[in-house]
């Protein structure tokens, strides 16, 4: 007899979770993996897995940071688009374990939110762009090859995950990705886990792409159809929404309360990876980060800075102080005693 799949139940009102997540209002996105060695925001794949040699993995400095700015949760890439894998992994010779540096970065990073009382979240890229499944035969091979992946670092042996950040499906029409079996898997690992697709408000026409403009953060309203379900939460970054962000959304005739997680970089631009101009780009405007922040947190919305480490594995000095400047405009910087 097969099981009933656990999925999303409708609600006008938040749920437990949910209102755990909207209760953690700050967090960190942490870019960092093969890219941050070829110099690009995006790779197809062909970034050699020696190429990621950091000097160093100092998870305790990105974690600190955290929690010194406010910060009460961290987002992890785990596996972006170029496919290559930043924990010890045996389903692919594309990982850590088979790069310059071996660290189980999810690992290194899970223990230093033990150390400093912050939540972990990660991040997963539906879309491989290396990985042969892929290409050879996605619903036999790939699904499974994604599970596999996500029963991994889901399984406990990272801890409690507070949430899934999932990125890349436009590359595919929705229905493709199976996110039937992707929450009902995630669900029965870690229950507490908020699961987001991103560009999750719009039409789903049956074929790959974004949802166009009308469907933007800032544009939403009210009863608007669900694109990515089930998912918890809403997802389009860099945006912002509108400080009257409607929280109800419908998917299949039926409603579903959702808070908003707005996901901007550091630095202007798409600035998610390091690279060796990063340092020259124009840092975001604290005030103006603090003021989306209250916009954001006074209506059950969370607000999230990507921070990416360098090529020594550590954050730019630049980025900590506009980050600090941000916490200490808002009141909420703290300080770390051993």
């Amino acid at each position: 007899m097969q099981k009933e799949l656990i999925t999303q139940i409708p609600s006008l009102e938040p749920n437990q979770y949910q209102k755990e997540q909207m209760d953690r209002k700050f967090g960190m996105f942490i870019h960092f993996g093969v890219n941050t060695f070829g110099n690009v925001e995006w790779s197809d794949g062909e970034i050699k897995a020696l190429s990621y040699q950091p000097t160093a993995i100092d998870a305790d400095q990105w974690v600190k940071t955290a929690y010194e700015a406010g910060m009460n949760y961290v987002i992890l890439i785990t596996k972006h688009h170029d496919g290559f894998c930043m924990w010890d992994t045996d389903t692919t010779e594309y990982s850590v374990k088979h790069s310059g540096n071996h660290t189980d970065v999810v690992k290194a990073v899970s223990e230093a939110c033990k150390k400093y009382g912050i939540k972990l979240g990660l991040y997963y890229s539906l879309w491989d762009r290396s990985e042969p499944k892929y290409k050879r035969d996605f619903n036999g091979e790939y699904i499974p090859y994604m599970l596999e992946h996500l029963t991994e670092l889901m399984d406990g042996r990272y801890g409690e995950i507070v949430e899934l950040w999932l990125d890349g499906a436009w590359d595919k029409a929705r229905s493709q990705w199976r996110l039937d079996l992707i929450y009902d898997t995630v669900k029965r690992l870690q229950p507490k886990c908020q699961i987001g697709v991103n560009h999750t408000v719009g039409v789903d026409y049956g074929v790959p792409g974004n949802p166009e403009p009308r469907f933007s953060p800032e544009n939403y309203q009210d009863r608007d159809p669900l694109r990515m379900f089930p998912s918890d939460f809403r997802l389009w970054d860099p945006h912002m929404c509108r400080a009257d962000d409607p929280k109800i959304y419908v998917y299949a005739g039926k409603e579903y309360y959702m808070p908003f997680e707005m996901t901007i970089c550091s630095r202007k631009g798409f600035s998610w990876f390091y690279s060796n101009i990063y340092e020259q780009k124009e840092l975001m405007d604290a005030q103006e980060i603090a003021e989306n922040y209250k916009i954001l947190t006074s209506s059950g919305n969370l607000a999230v800075i990507n921070m990416p480490p360098n090529t020594d594995g550590r954050l730019v000095q630049g980025d900590v102080d506009n980050l600090m400047k941000v916490a200490d405009i808002l009141g909420i910087r703290r300080e770390w005693k051993d």
